[in-house]
């Protein structure tokens, strides 16, 4: 159990990620083919050749020395020239986020490790909708056969897992859920794997995870701070997971 003098240091940031409030990521398209970098350098590593017309969110709504950080359908983050980029019309100010889903009732025991927020890349992205919560499912393949782990490998460190969420937690889902990932929960054990994303690996510098990662298949409890992701398909997810336990 965390003693209070060891929790000040992230009260405050919590009551930041808990407040309520808006945040949509800026979405373009190419407007030519075009290569997305490692890094904002026309010297820096070719991650992968985009055609006209494929559509980017972006990290950051500013260009860097000429390109901008942008995520691509599959996940894929770098760097783009941002003269081959056109940006997305703004979003209405009237548009209405989508409704928070309603949380099943918590056990008492339920507990979350704040200072994992200390290490989770560009957390402005997501909205606490949960600060703290505990689900059962069944770990499944997220990577179609491609990683032994069933995780994908994320280039910030993390994984993205899916879990397929036991009856009484399906309410947790949501249309993004549903349309892009499998009708599963993502969850994400921060700092799992090698960073090779630039900027993000100051978030992961000196800490080392301590999170189990059970099998495919295995029947789990996840514990962690239940999120919506504004970039993507704005899917909830739990990021950071505190732990998972296999359940019999």
């Amino acid at each position: 159990m965390l003693k209070m003098n060891s929790m000040r240091p992230f009260v405050g940031l919590l009551i930041l990620l808990i407040g309520p409030f808006s945040v949509f990521a800026q979405t373009a398209t190419t407007n030519r083919n075009v290569i997305l970098r490692r890094d904002a350098s026309t010297a820096s590593v070719a991650l992968a050749h985009l055609p006209q017309g494929a559509r980017l969110t972006l990290v950051d709504d500013a260009p860097t020395s000429g390109f901008y950080h942008v995520r691509t359908e599959d996940d894929q983050v770098g760097w783009v020239w941002s003269k081959f980029v056109s940006l997305a019309s703004p979003r209405a100010s009237t548009s209405v986020p989508t409704p928070a889903p309603p949380i099943p009732p918590q056990p008492p025991e339920t507990s979350c490790d704040p200072s994992l927020w200390t290490h989770v890349y560009h957390p402005a992205r997501l909205i606490v909708k949960q600060q703290c919560i505990s689900v059962t499912g069944t770990i499944v393949d997220a990577t179609a056969g491609k990683q032994p782990d069933g995780v994908r490998h994320e280039p910030d460190g993390d994984t993205h897992g899916w879990l397929k969420v036991d009856a009484q937690f399906e309410n947790l889902l949501n249309a993004g859920n549903i349309s892009d990932e499998g009708g599963n929960l993502v969850f994400e054990i921060v700092c799992r794997f090698p960073v090779t994303q630039q900027d993000a690996k100051a978030a992961c510098a000196n800490y080392t995870d301590q999170v189990s990662l059970p099998p495919v298949g295995s029947h789990v409890q996840i514990v962690g701070t239940l999120v919506q992701d504004t970039f993507h398909a704005k899917w909830m997810e739990i990021h950071p997971v505190t732990r998972i336990t296999v359940l019999p």
